[in-house]
């Protein structure tokens, strides 16, 4: 079958190659054509548009970028016509993908959804397009199920990917490694994640870099998209000596005593993969207003949302300084008993999410419904 695949960002990106790859494990001949990235282009598909030139933070950005995206929304829609797929499947990214499934119902293609929109966040009446728009809807977060069910539209929960991408990554080997092949001290390691967007990264670099001013114990490690170049991400560190990798976020995790984290997809794969993290967010002043009148939950990152509790502290838009993060983050790296309640509250977490297999679950859901 021909598969067409819309990703938008860098989790996207991560997600949808897992899909393809168990997807050929169910249809030996499938063909993949798509919007997405790297990983996606070496399991084979043939890329339209690379993430890189797709990714637009907040109300603000996007209304100063809204010529580039309708071009792409019309680009998007002629492109499909030109393939005819057999399926098109919408990974995340519904500000442009949910556009792309009213055009894709409308023209008789069936249409999946993997990774829901966080309708359940903002936007709720969004559910009512989906139900119109999307033939197969897969969810990843167990509270989903019981979401759309409250709209009478029957989902079906996989798991989460981020168990699959996590799967078989041995951290005693990557550990014993790591830093002799980085030339890192034994010096505790403190690990930023300031996100993979251009605009994320330049607000919240250079305010987690000023933290390790604070820290002379430690040493400061930028987990780096390769995406941007050093040069980058060192506009935003001022100088200060600290070390940037790029292609090693789940090493740097598993061997960093602490993490700040850009709320997204990366707060739960930090707690997944077991380090104490804090975490971070700050938007442009219009987006962020706009977004405090229209968002309608209690936490912001994906950890504090499924546990129904705050599990990891959140510093967001003038919580997020200078003074505020030293002062967390040194209750995070010295208070022994708020650690281990951090790690304790992360296993039950990984039990909520299940096990492995959500890739594999996808792509066997995908397949027979295609066959139905």
């Amino acid at each position: 079958m021909k598969y067409y695949i819309l990703a938008g960002e860098a989790s996207g990106d991560l997600h949808a190659s897992n899909l393809m790859k168990a997807i050929k494990t169910q249809d030996p001949e499938a063909e993949f054509r798509a919007w997405g990235g790297d990983l996606m282009q070496q399991q084979g598909a043939t890329l339209v548009k690379h993430i890189n030139e797709l990714a637009f933070m907040g109300f603000l950005e996007v209304a100063l970028n809204i010529r580039t995206i309708l071009h792409n929304i019309k680009l998007c829609k002629s492109d499909i016509l030109a393939y005819q797929p057999d399926a098109i499947i919408f990974i995340d990214y519904p500000g442009f993908n949910l556009r792309i499934a009213e055009f894709a119902k409308k023209n008789n293609f069936r249409t999946i959804y993997y990774i829901s929109p966080q309708v359940w966040a903002w936007h709720k009446s969004r559910v009512q397009k989906i139900r119109r728009d999307i033939d197969k809807m897969l969810v990843i977060l167990p509270f989903e199920e019981e979401f759309y069910a409250r709209y009478n539209y029957p989902v079906e929960f996989v798991g989460h990917p981020l168990l699959d991408a996590l799967q078989g990554h041995d951290s005693q080997q990557q550990a014993s490694a790591f830093r002799q092949r980085h030339a890192l001290s034994q010096a505790p390691i403190i690990a930023l994640l300031p996100g993979s967007r251009k605009q994320e990264i330049a607000k919240m670099l250079k305010t987690m870099s000023e933290v390790s001013e604070h820290f002379p114990g430690y040493q400061f490690v930028i987990a780096a998209t390769r995406a941007h170049t050093e040069e980058f991400y060192r506009k935003h560190t001022s100088g200060r000596p600290i070390r940037i990798l790029f292609g090693e976020t789940y090493n740097l995790l598993q061997n960093a005593h602490a993490a700040m984290v850009t709320s997204g997809t990366a707060t739960l794969e930090t707690a997944l993969i077991g380090t104490p993290q804090l975490v971070c967010y700050k938007a442009a002043f219009l987006s962020y207003f706009i977004a405090k009148r229209l968002v309608d939950i209690k936490y912001i990152s994906l950890v504090n949302l499924i546990m129904d509790q705050e599990i990891v502290k959140e510093l967001i838009q003038h919580e997020f300084n200078t003074t505020r993060l030293v002062k967390e983050l040194k209750n995070l790296t010295e208070n022994s008993e708020y650690r281990k309640s951090i790690i304790d509250n992360y296993t039950t977490l990984r039990q909520k999410l299940g096990g492995s297999g959500a890739s594999e679950n996808a792509a066997k859901a995908i397949t027979r419904f295609l066959k139905s």
